[in-house]
């Protein structure tokens, strides 16, 4: 019995931390939008496109080493480590994987540098490409620091310490939105030079992000100095599991990396007049693509940060049945919240974008881009919340080969989708359609191989909670709609702040009747045991 209820007062904590570890994400992503408020309408087409451009390479080392194949492979190996020989193996652990890694991304670094160098010397072709590759050479370095300091985040976690992690990004959005104001129009006159500037200091910010994580990592005993040898078995462990992973997880990304190399390769210029995409499309790309990652990485990353180290709890321990209850849940949530976010920014796509862009070089035109491709991300919404969860499923589990070769065929059929997409009437809609079409393919396929591996997952709860939430939300589409038009709004700070409200109370009231049972979740710590018993059923 005491042994029950250990299990599910650890289970309450760890989802407990999710509304933790939401809230302090959320206070990250608004200053993000602002950030992105003030660096998006800035400068040319042009010039914006190569920025954006350029940012995305940095970024994709973020998903491979910081997020991805390490991430995977380093959270259950140091989990099982804390759990069966303590803090202290685990710290060694940390410092030999830590070791490893910085000497891994500054030979990356070193050779991404020349690379660029000898691109720029022997072939620069066309102003705006060597300004796409002096950007890049100067961003590049961001890439060691924000590494590093997922590390560090991630070994928190996984000892229950969500905190820090959310907070990081918080000093890198100020200090962005300081420099966009102030520090670039006074250091330079020309849209290039300025964006040089908030590339500098994105860098030096990284710098001061690693040195916070490398305090608090003190503060928890967890920090000791990097080591490279000996190489520790756990750690031979984290490469094995991790080598399968590097190949098709870099494959996935620099797909990610191409999409935008596409957008900006095929945009019309003098010297190619007949292009599908019109000058500028790399930044409403970013602008649609950072607003459906709003809820994204509010509720769902905060959903799988949470339960990926239970999860490998559980797996760790043998644990079968805490595990569904934990996936199954997971799922109900990551639903109850992706459906309403995507019809909600479906619903509101244009005065959203309208609101927070549109001033400066962001113009209506651009407008109504931006809308119409966050309309076609916000299609694969629920999909991508369940994405993340289904992953850390699988990695929790070590099963890492099935869900990386099945993601690295559907981002190239991805890239195929976008590259014969933009000569349709799609245009640049078409990098939001593919990507909802492939996730959910990606969701559906990991959903069905998950229930062979490990038995029955509450498909029938799910299926319930997927129909009560679609009912609730075409409830609210139909409120926000019905609140715009009776009311003739016009403006965008009005659409947004009188019928968003209306759309959201119409939810809740819906979730109410309908019964949703994930709704009490997001206000209580804790759920009753005869709850999650019946949810795995």
């Amino acid at each position: 019995m005491n042994d029950q209820v250990d299990k599910k007062a650890e289970r309450e904590r760890f989802f407990g931390a999710t509304k933790v570890v939401s809230s302090l994400t959320f206070l990250s992503r608004l200053l993000g939008l602002l950030r992105d408020v003030v660096i998006v309408p800035l400068g040319s087409a042009i010039v914006a496109d190569a920025f954006w451009t350029a940012f995305a390479i940095p970024n994709m080392f973020r998903r491979l080493f910081g997020e991805g194949a390490l991430s995977a492979a380093f959270v259950p190996v140091f989990t099982e480590s804390f759990e069966r020989s303590g803090l202290d193996r685990a710290r060694k652990v940390l410092a030999n994987v830590a070791g490893l890694l910085a000497v891994i991304l500054m030979a990356l670094f070193v050779l991404g540098e020349v690379v660029l160098l000898l691109i720029w010397l022997s072939s620069p072709g066309t102003w705006s490409r060597t300004l796409l590759i002096q950007l890049t050479a100067v961003m590049l370095p961001f890439m060691i620091t924000i590494c590093l300091l997922a590390l560090g985040s991630a070994a928190l976690n996984c000892l229950g310490h969500f905190v820090y992690p959310p907070l990081a990004p918080i000093l890198l959005n100020i200090m962005l939105i300081i420099t966009a104001l102030w520090l670039a129009p006074m250091l330079a006159r020309s849209d290039e030079g300025q964006f040089f500037i908030i590339g500098v200091a994105l860098v030096l910010t990284g710098v001061l992000q690693v040195a916070g994580i490398a305090w608090l990592l003190g503060k928890f005993r967890l920090l000791t100095m990097p080591r490279i040898r000996p190489i520790l078995p756990e750690v031979r462990r984290i490469a094995r599991l991790m080598l399968p992973m590097v190949i098709p997880m870099s494959a996935m990304q620099i797909g990610a990396v191409a999409s935008r190399f596409i957008a900006w390769g095929f945009t019309r210029t003098v010297e190619h007049p007949n292009y599908p995409l019109e000058p500028g499309v790399v930044r409403c790309i970013y602008a649609a693509a950072r607003l459906y990652n709003f809820p994204l990485g509010i509720l769902a990353i905060s959903i799988a940060t949470v339960v990926f180290p239970l999860f490998s709890r559980y797996a760790a321990r043998g644990s079968e049945d805490d595990f569904r209850r934990s996936v199954n849940r997971a799922l109900r949530l990551g639903i109850f919240l992706g459906i309403p976010s995507g019809v909600g920014l479906i619903v509101l796509a244009k005065p959203v974008i309208s609101l927070i862009f549109q001033r400066r070089n962001f113009t209506p035109f651009d407008t109504s881009r931006a809308a119409f491709i966050l309309q076609m991300y916000c299609v694969g919404m629920a999909a991508y919340f369940c994405n993340h969860i289904l992953l850390r499923a699988f990695f929790a589990r070590k099963e890492t080969r099935l869900p990386l070769i099945l993601a690295v065929v559907l981002s190239g059929l991805n890239l195929i989708l976008i590259f014969f997409g933009i000569f349709t009437p799609l245009r640049a809609g078409v990098f939001g359609a593919s990507l909802s079409f492939t996730s959910t393919v990606n969701t559906c396929i990991l959903l069905y191989v998950l229930k062979i591996r490990i038995g029955t997952i509450g498909g029938r709860a799910i299926l319930i909670s997927i129909v009560r939430t679609a009912i609730s939300s075409a409830i609210m589409a139909t409120a926000i709609w019905s609140a715009w038009k009776l009311l003739s709004l016009t403006e965008p700070w009005k659409v947004i702040v009188i019928s968003l409200p209306v759309g959201v109370v119409a939810f809740f009231i819906s979730a109410v009747i309908m019964r949703c049972k994930e709704l009490p979740e997001l206000f209580q710590r804790a759920s009753s045991a005869r709850g999650d018993d019946e949810q795995s059923n």
